[in-house]
């Protein structure tokens, strides 16, 4: 494996989570707890190895990618998806841990009540995570090797 190979495992592994919690989210509708529990966090997991992976990359690569396609309209719909996906991953690194804590202590009500307002917001992260990284090495690559 090589630092340019980081974008893509990145990827996958948000896409993972997003299958993960996907499935979650039909277990607990279903009322399966326990099947629930473990989607959950697997996709817990598979988000926090993401974002060692996601840090590494931006420590060895540097912060800035810049955005390679063209038109006015497009750069507006990637640059607004690609701040509100900053915005809400800093939140998801709070409000996913806290969500859990409430579960694994067995206070059920109130892991509910976050989980309404936690659940879509890292579930947009995860999926947006996925199309920046079409946006930036799929439809319009950069040079990857510096």
């Amino acid at each position: 494996m090589t630092v340019q190979d980081i974008p893509t495992l990145n990827a996958a592994l948000n896409a993972t989570a997003t299958v993960l919690m996907t499935a979650g989210f039909i277990f607990i509708k279903l009322g399966n707890r326990q099947a629930h529990r473990a989607a959950m966090l697997t996709a817990g997991v598979v988000s926090a190895i993401f974002l060692v992976g996601y840090v590494t990359h931006k420590v060895i690569r540097g912060i800035n990618t810049p955005f390679l396609g063209e038109g006015t309209a497009l750069r507006a719909i990637y640059y607004t998806m690609l701040i509100t996906h900053i915005t809400l991953a800093m939140a998801i690194a709070y409000l996913v841990p806290r969500t859990f804590m409430f579960a694994i202590k067995g206070n059920f009500e109130m892991h509910k009540r976050w989980a309404r307002f936690t659940f879509p917001i890292w579930y947009y992260v995860s999926v947006t995570g996925v199309l920046v990284y079409f946006c930036n090495y799929i439809w319009w690559p950069h040079d990857l090797v510096s």
